[in-house]
């Protein structure tokens, strides 16, 4: 049975925090519970969430993040935030326990997607911006009549910076042939197999699939590096039809 989502694009929704779990120095995985245990959020691949909260002095904060779930898991959602020292939504999220609720509104956002409708994805996230280029992976990965292969090159600054490295290492066992991802470190540790410093142009020509009217490179991270990429892909050929930005 079909169950309608959980979402309103135009009406804010309460979901209640049942799980806070600490995944790194500065990284933490909220789980919130759907209204039944059979309930699905309701929101299309490769779209994200407005959450409501409240800066450290009081003010209202409105900010998006995508769900590391889909709607393949139901009863509830999570997100997977970045706390930083003066985020002002990060400030909310700090302070969020099991058992107080998020304000939420959705679907947002312009990424369709229908199985098939590329070949290949090649995949440009830095830092947080990895969470709908994890959203778009699960999706195609786990639906066995999608052959889409996914280039995924993921940039931070340390090791520890990475998120979901575990679950997207897994990805690259579990489905060889369909998901490789490349990791670039600004500060590597001593022993590193990845690159070093930024994703350069060399980087994306070697590793993402060549420009063709079948494949798309979706890009997400900080605007600086939005921007560097989109001069990348320009040089390199890839048209505005081939490219997306989240």
């Amino acid at each position: 049975m079909l169950h309608a989502g959980c979402l309103d694009p135009e009406t804010w929704r309460s979901f209640r925090l049942v799980k806070r779990t600490q995944v790194s120095h500065n990284v933490v995985k909220f789980r919130f519970a759907l209204p039944t245990p059979t309930s699905v959020l309701g929101l299309p691949i490769g779209q994200h969430i407005s959450c409501l909260g409240k800066d450290k002095d009081g003010n209202e904060v409105i900010k998006p993040y995508t769900p590391t779930t889909l709607d393949s898991d139901i009863g509830y959602f999570d997100l997977v935030i970045k706390i930083y020292p003066n985020g002002a939504m990060s400030h909310h999220f700090s302070k969020l326990q099991v058992g107080d609720s998020l304000s939420v509104r959705g679907p947002k956002g312009r990424f369709r997607y229908t199985p098939g409708s590329v070949k290949a994805f090649g995949m440009l996230a830095g830092g947080t911006g990895l969470t709908p280029m994890f959203q778009v992976s699960r999706a195609v990965l786990e639906n066995s009549k999608d052959s889409t292969k996914i280039y995924l090159i993921y940039a931070n600054v340390t090791f520890d910076d990475i998120l979901l490295k575990e679950e997207l290492d897994s990805f690259q066992k579990k489905y060889p042939g369909r998901f490789s991802v490349h990791y670039v470190l600004e500060k590597p540790p001593q022993i590193w197999n990845g690159s070093i410093g930024y994703i350069s142009k060399e980087l994306i020509q070697s590793f993402c699939p060549a420009p063709s009217s079948d494949i798309q490179i979706l890009r997400c991270g900080p605007q600086m590096m939005n921007k560097a990429m989109q001069a990348h892909l320009d040089a390199l050929g890839y048209s505005r039809d081939m490219q997306f930005q989240f």
